[in-house]
């Protein structure tokens, strides 16, 4: 890992850039800030766990607002689950993963939406008596 782990060589973007969706065509405001730079903006707040108001402008990433936007449009249209799942198989196929230490947790397998509440029951215990003064 290099000593900037936010940005994206050319051979990771060439992999990514397919799986962003497409700027619309007639979005209004300000030509968009380019999506690698916003991917690499994105990574340089999460490596350095700054919230996104903090981001420089001065590293050419745009603003944080700009950065949290561009990821969240990448999340609601599956972006990342697509990339996981690419990248998983080429490391697999490389043979880089350890599949023996391999964990499923709550955030990656669906939930049932919880279990019924029991119905409340009537106390058979006894009760103090009321006061009679």
């Amino acid at each position: 890992m290099g000593t900037r782990p936010w940005i994206v060589d050319d051979e990771l973007w060439a992999l990514i850039e397919p799986m962003l969706p497409p700027w619309p065509e007639r979005s209004p405001g300000p030509q968009p800030v380019r999506d690698r730079l916003c991917l690499q903006g994105i990574l340089f707040v999460l490596y350095n766990d700054i919230a996104w108001q903090l981001l420089p402008l001065e590293l050419g990433f745009g603003s944080g607002q700009t950065c949290w936007r561009r990821l969240d449009r990448w999340q609601k249209a599956g972006a990342f689950d697509r990339l996981h799942r690419v990248l998983l198989a080429e490391l697999n196929a490389a043979g880089e993963l350890d599949w023996s230490r391999a964990c499923v947790d709550g955030s990656h397998i669906r939930a049932k939406k919880g279990a019924p509440t029991p119905v409340r029951r009537r106390s058979t215990g006894g009760r103090r008596a009321a006061s009679t003064i």
